[in-house]
């Protein structure tokens, strides 16, 4: 049995967890989640900006902070903190851990490859349309505005790197399930066709990949009773050579591990439950069997696989034009009819100035914003205050500026008992869109080094 413990969720995450996690018990492995695809066009901005960059800045420093814990309990770190610059990021680490006082104390592996920007034209010439996956449209419709073209790697790299020896494994964009499903798959010499074995990994994986909302953390399974959660607990897969596999979380801390919590996490972002696709396998998430086995402790059992595709997907970045959004907050009484009266009398303004937008969205904090027309009925008359929030989306980088200088004139020249928001004028942001597309697995190749620290 392996213990691998989760702390990152995505880039941004508590700073505090991965020590927690490597201070709080034994654990063999830690993972951590830094990417999401928005944040492959950050990062590939900013290595644009600076090739020495392009990778979540705050792993090396968790490294260094981390060290001690790291190098003498002799714990394995997967990571992909990478983002467009896994090298990069492997330079950081070794320094960081030369700050510490453990230069060419352990090996690095350094996953890399699921970087494809630089191939786009050479894959486009031979027929790889790279369509998008919703709209069936060939990538060549946004070639021009692409910002980043990153493959979803699988597990077997990651393998691969502490197979050669690996203490800490960067790897650049691969699935979210892969930090973890690796170190089963080195550990347990599991084969590329061992599919419910590898659907077993997937699916502990997919658990603790949002951190601590497998462990209590954005719960809505009587989230009144989770005790502690300024303390929580981020959660720990304890996986078993057959795919059995339990989760579980360290003692003493706060949150809560139950089936109703873990099934809260098995459901989120996983399309067809039959077929939750990956790289490595198929997992069928209705042959999931789980129970209570203890306080915070889940059991899972009996779950079943089939074979990968032929495909790897795509996660491009494109820029789809710009951005504002800004606020007004009207107080009692009437709040929300001044809120409404406010968003007209702004649209009218746009309108007679000439203002074209490809969309303008208005909605009403604190009088059902969160859901809109799903609810019936009008909000109470007697609401204290309510945000009128606006936003304006379009192409005409110079109309989308115009508006924001239209949103602060209304605080005296609208209705009353109004309050601007601090912050100021609202800022022009660029729209970078989602692109998802597949590839044929033949046309990557992952690339797997490994050096000393």
């Amino acid at each position: 049995m392996i213990r691998i413990a989760n702390a990152q969720g995505f880039w941004g995450d508590s700073l505090e967890a991965p020590l927690e996690q490597l201070r709080g018990g034994p654990i063999d492995y830690l993972t951590l989640d830094y990417l999401a695809e928005v944040t492959m066009s950050i990062l590939q901005k900013q290595y644009a900006r600076d090739p020495k960059t392009g990778y979540a800045r705050d792993f090396p420093q968790m490294i260094e902070r981390g060290a001690k814990e790291i190098v003498e309990r002799g714990v394995k770190v997967v990571a992909n903190a990478g983002g467009v610059n896994p090298e990069a990021c492997a330079d950081a680490v070794a320094a960081a851990l030369a700050r510490a006082g453990y230069a060419g104390r352990l090996k690095l592996g350094v996953v890399t490859g699921d970087n494809i920007l630089p191939r786009l034209d050479e894959l486009l010439a031979q027929g790889v349309e790279l369509r998008n996956l919703d709209t069936g449209a060939p990538l060549s419709d946004v070639r021009d505005r692409v910002k980043s073209a990153n493959v979803y790697l699988g597990a077997f790299p990651i393998a691969e790197a502490l197979d050669a020896g690996a203490q800490i494994v960067v790897t650049g964009r691969c699935s979210d399930v892969a930090l973890s499903l690796g170190p089963s798959i080195h550990e347990f010499r599991w084969a590329q066709n061992d599919w419910d074995k590898l659907a077993a990994g997937i699916v502990g994986g997919h658990v603790i990949e949002c951190g601590a909302q497998a462990s209590g953390g954005n719960c809505q399974a009587d989230w009144e009773s989770i005790p502690d959660l300024a303390n929580i607990g981020y959660p720990i897969l304890e996986a078993e050579p057959d795919g059995r596999f339990a989760i579980t979380k360290h003692p003493g801390t706060g949150g809560r591990v139950n089936v109703a919590g873990v099934k809260e996490q098995l459901v989120y972002e996983i399309g067809d439950p039959c077929a939750y696709i990956t790289p490595d396998a198929i997992a069928d998430f209705t042959t999931i069997q789980l129970r209570q086995a203890g306080a915070d402790r889940v059991q899972f059992w009996g779950i079943q696989g089939r074979a990968a595709t032929e495909f790897y997907k795509v996660s491009i970045s494109y820029s789809a034009g710009f951005k504002a959004v800004g606020s007004m907050t009207y107080g009692w009484p009437d709040a929300y009819k001044k809120a409404k009266a406010a968003d007209a009398i702004l649209r009218t303004r746009l309108q007679k100035l000439g203002l074209h937008f490809d969309a303008i969205h208005s909605e009403y904090v604190g009088a059902n914003a969160c859901h809109g027309d799903l609810l019936s009925g009008q909000p109470s008359p007697n609401l204290a205050e309510v945000t009128l929030r606006v936003g304006v989306r379009g192409n005409d980088q110079a109309a989308v500026d115009r508006f924001t200088r239209e949103l602060a004139p209304l605080a005296l020249n609208g209705p009353p008992v109004v309050t601007y928001p601090s912050g100021g004028r609202p800022k022009v942001e660029e729209i970078i869109a989602y692109w998802p597309a597949l590839i044929p697995k033949t046309e990557v190749q992952a690339r797997v080094s490994v050096r000393q620290a």
